[in-house]
């Protein structure tokens, strides 16, 4: 089980949303939460990355919790992801090439048709794949236990401008 700290910031249900806790802190803010005052946060609109977890300890909302995530999950949904997309392009790019052409040039592009059909049906099939995996518990975060610092702070401020 790959574990984590996060903090308890939403309930519905059974489900609790969660946010990650850095371990170390933001070299401009020295927070470990997003503050927004860096360059990509002023870029792109800082949001705080939220995840749902299944609340099996009756965590409340504030409540600094451990969540994991089962390593065989991980490790198969990573090789997937780009296993599948990596191989179906190259699939792609053989039978591109197998096709006859006038010149090399022709060929080529062949080859990079094929390839660029490869990696679509690859991320299709991973897109019609992952939409089933979601109902799998064994895909998704738990949280574990509540940590032992109990309840923390949910707003993070920044005073200076």
């Amino acid at each position: 089980m790959i574990e984590e700290n996060a903090i308890v910031v939403d309930l519905e249900n059974d489900m609790a949303m969660l946010e990650v806790i850095r371990r170390t802190p933001c070299g401009l803010c020295g927070q470990t939460r997003g503050c927004g005052i860096s360059l990509w946060g002023r870029l792109f609109g800082h949001r705080n990355n939220v995840f749902k977890a299944i609340n099996r300890v009756n965590a409340r909302i504030g409540d600094n919790v451990i969540v994991g995530i089962n390593e065989q999950a991980l490790l198969m949904s990573a090789l997937t992801l780009y296993g599948i997309p990596l191989l179906t392009t190259l699939a792609g790019a053989l039978v591109g090439a197998a096709f006859p052409g006038e010149n090399s040039l022709l060929a080529d592009r062949h080859a990079a048709f094929g390839a660029l059909a490869g990696l679509v049906a690859g991320l299709l099939w991973l897109k019609v794949h992952s939409s089933g995996l979601g109902l799998n518990s064994n895909y998704q975060p738990v949280i574990l236990r509540v940590g032992a610092s109990g309840s923390i702070k949910l707003n993070c401020t920044n005073s200076s401008k």
